[in-house]
């Protein structure tokens, strides 16, 4: 009786793609503010509605899989999948949000190219999370995330040679802030290669 309750299919691609259109804003919002170098606030309040509408998709599709008898993919992968999505677009705006609370004054070259590198794993990723719709794209999702994974280790190389340069600074506090916004900006690339991850295990596992 109750599982006659429960909604039986939900399409959760659309969860998916949604969120996934909300990421690659956010992101590139991110790249605007960079390359700007100014107009931090105005930036930062617009990838924080951004990150809110975000939310919103997130919790939809957590309610979903709980009232959901039949999904399309192992709920558990639902699950991780739209929460480590959620957890770029949260770094992202906390990147930003830093940008203004810290008061920085000026971008540094290294923190572009993380956003660069964050708006081109965003959009591979957007890609690969349409293709799952269909999983006879197994080769769309695996190139897609073998493009993730690469730009994931330009973000690491970035970081390295961010922090060395950062460390050479005379000004402590600085150092200090661009330590956690480059940090912050790490972990997003991480999270963009922990989607890939998921997908490729999906992929392996429908094979």
């Amino acid at each position: 009786m109750f599982r006659r309750l429960l909604p039986r299919e939900t399409n959760f691609f659309e969860y998916f793609e949604r969120h996934s259109e909300k990421t690659i804003e956010a992101c590139s919002l991110l790249l605007d503010l960079f390359s700007n170098g100014k107009d931090f606030e105005t930036h930062a309040d617009r990838i924080k509605a951004v990150e809110e509408e975000a939310d919103v998709i997130t919790h939809s599709c957590i309610e979903a899989i709980h009232k959901t008898f039949i999904t399309p993919i192992d709920r558990s992968d639902i699950h991780v999948i739209i929460k480590r999505m959620d957890d770029i677009i949260d770094c992202v705006n906390a990147a930003s949000s830093r940008m203004v609370l810290y008061e920085i004054r000026g971008v540094r070259q290294e923190a572009v190219e993380l956003a660069e590198i964050l708006v081109t794993a965003s959009t591979e990723i957007g890609k690969a999370l349409r293709s799952l719709r269909n999983i006879k794209n197994a080769a769309a999702i695996q190139e897609s995330c073998v493009r993730v994974h690469y730009l994931e280790d330009r973000g690491d190389a970035l970081l390295k040679a961010g922090i060395v340069r950062l460390f050479r600074e005379r000004d402590p506090i600085l150092v200090i802030k661009w330590k956690e916004i480059y940090e912050r900006l790490e972990k997003a690339t991480d999270r963009c290669d922990s989607v890939a991850n998921i997908l490729e295990k999906i992929v392996i596992e429908s094979s």
